[in-house]
Formats: C-alpha cells, sequence, structure tokens
C-alpha cells in the first residue's frame, strides 16, 4: 500500500509534470532520513527526483539540474532544503528502472 502524498509533493509534481511532460517521475520523500540535522529545522524537505523526460535531450547533467532548479525555483527558496535529481533523456532509460 502506498503512503498518500503529502500537499507539498503534490506541489513538486504539478510543477515538475507542467514543464518536464515526463515520460516517468518517482519522487521520494527522504526527510526522515535527516530528522535531527541542521537543515531540517527550517522545515524544508528532502527529496530524492528520478525523472525521464525529452526536454533533457542533448542536455548534459548540469543543464539539466539547473532545468530543474529553475522549475523549482520558489519551492526551493523554502519548502525543499535538499533535492537529489537523476534527470534522464528517454534514450538513455535501460530496463525497468524507472516503470
Amino acid at each position: 500500500m502506498t503512503a498518500p502524498i503529502s500537499e507539498r509533493e503534490q506541489k513538486i509534481l504539478s510543477l515538475i509534470n507542467a514543464t518536464f511532460a515526463p515520460t516517468a517521475c518517482l519522487l521520494e520523500d527522504e526527510s526522515a532520513q535527516h530528522a535531527g540535522h541542521a537543515g531540517a529545522a527550517s522545515g524544508g524537505g528532502h527529496y530524492r527526483l528520478r525523472l525521464v523526460s525529452s526536454r533533457f535531450d542533448g542536455c548534459n547533467r548540469v543543464a539539466r539540474h539547473r532545468l530543474v532548479y529553475d522549475c523549482l525555483d520558489d519551492m526551493m527558496r523554502s519548502e525543499i532544503h535538499a533535492l537529489a535529481i537523476n534527470a534522464l533523456a528517454p534514450s538513455e532509460v535501460t530496463g525497468q528502472e524507472y516503470s
């Protein structure tokens, strides 16, 4: 059974979907793993994002991360403390890693 997603996660996914029209997207809240550290006190969440989108065709890793950070810019200032990103173009996906 999958846990319901938070309002913050819904907002992240909405922005990602509107910007990237991903063929696959997985967002994991890792905030509980960081409880007690300095960044946790700010209230910002810790997330891992795995994303496949044709918007990443021809982009290097830095450019892909910039696109994601630009998409989530307002949230990065207050609602997201840390974001681990794995952004791929569809041609780079192999096997079942994103299904």
